[in-house]
């Protein structure tokens, strides 16, 4: 059985919505309480996060951002501009820990603590830009975990599966011009689904051009269908830049009980992937994967897939 990281903070329920929420701290209660039910808490290392130095998150995100965001939380501010993303009196301080939740879990793993880690963290992070949050995300735990890999360990190739039922419009947009992180998404079509962003032709640009690589589906996809593009895209895309690691924004949302999105996945299409990036990552980067948790808000759902996908991180 391969050593899991298992990153978590009890603070991380501190980001409380003030009001009725898809993205609350119940995910994490109930997370925690299945894989406990499980047995599968006790077969992986428990990882505590702390809080990164302030280096670690402008590498990512603007500092006039992050003032700004430290302002409106402690102005009592509900929403963010876009008012789609809540706020409460800490929501700053814990994104902040989030993110180094992030960084826990990719240094474990680069270090060789563990081989892998999966990432119990909120709030989310794979829609918020170097300046704007979004979407339920404040500040991209995957982005600033993958360019501290770079600063802090000399990690020169990072490739970044991203299967959140919603395009990481924000991770894209970190890394668009940048040839060292390969930026995969798989995510319901931007036609019909927020935020409108990871259409097939959105490839990267300047001298990250062949390194962004979206995969686009229709409502109903499945299954086969997210098959078929693992084995078509994902994998000649992971085999030509033979990464040192791989990260995965690991969202459940496309679980086909979830509410937020109309991808029709079941139990056995999160096993698939979780099991495709494993065995990708054997055969390229010494087994190294780090999962960040993203979306799922169905929490039934939410925790069965998960289940299976520590299962498989286990090769249990």
């Amino acid at each position: 059985m391969n050593k899991v990281a298992f990153v978590y903070h009890p603070d991380y329920l501190l980001h409380d919505p003030p009001f009725d929420h898809p993205e609350s701290p119940a995910r994490l209660v109930a997370i925690r309480e299945h894989l406990a039910g499980a047995g599968l808490l006790d077969k992986m290392v428990p990882v505590k996060p702390g809080y990164p130095e302030t280096e670690d998150i402008v590498r990512v995100h603007d500092p006039e951002y992050l003032q700004q965001l430290d302002m409106a939380c402690r102005r009592g501010d509900l929403t963010l501009d876009a008012e789609d993303t809540y706020l409460s009196h800490d929501s700053f301080t814990i994104a902040l820990l989030s993110a180094g939740g992030a960084i826990a879990g990719a240094e474990a793993v680069i270090t060789g603590k563990a081989r892998r880690a999966f990432c119990a963290l909120r709030p989310p992070g794979h829609h918020a830009g170097r300046s704007t949050g979004m979407g339920f995300c404040l500040l991209n735990n995957i982005a600033i975990a993958a360019r501290t890999l770079q600063a802090r360990h000399g990690v020169s190739r990072i490739f970044i599966v991203d299967w959140d039922v919603h395009h990481g419009n924000g991770t894209q947009s970190v890394f668009l011009e940048d040839p060292s992180v390969f930026f995969f998404s798989i995510h319901e079509h931007p036609t019909f689904l927020y935020p409108g962003t990871g259409r097939r032709w959105e490839s990267g640009r300047g001298a990250g051009e062949g390194t962004t690589l979206n995969a686009p589906m229709g409502p109903g996809a499945g299954d086969a269908e997210y098959r078929l593009a693992f084995e078509q895209m994902l994998r000649p895309a992971i085999e030509r830049f033979k990464p040192e690691i791989l990260l995965v924004s690991a969202g459940f949302d496309a679980h086909k009980d979830d509410p937020l999105a109309d991808i029709q996945l079941t139990d056995e299409g999160f096993r698939f992937m979780s099991r495709f990036v494993v065995e990708m990552a054997e055969r390229h980067c010494g087994g190294r994967v780090v999962s960040v948790l993203e979306g799922g808000y169905e929490l039934s759902s939410l925790t069965s897939s998960l289940e299976i996908h520590i299962r498989e991180l286990l090769g249990a």
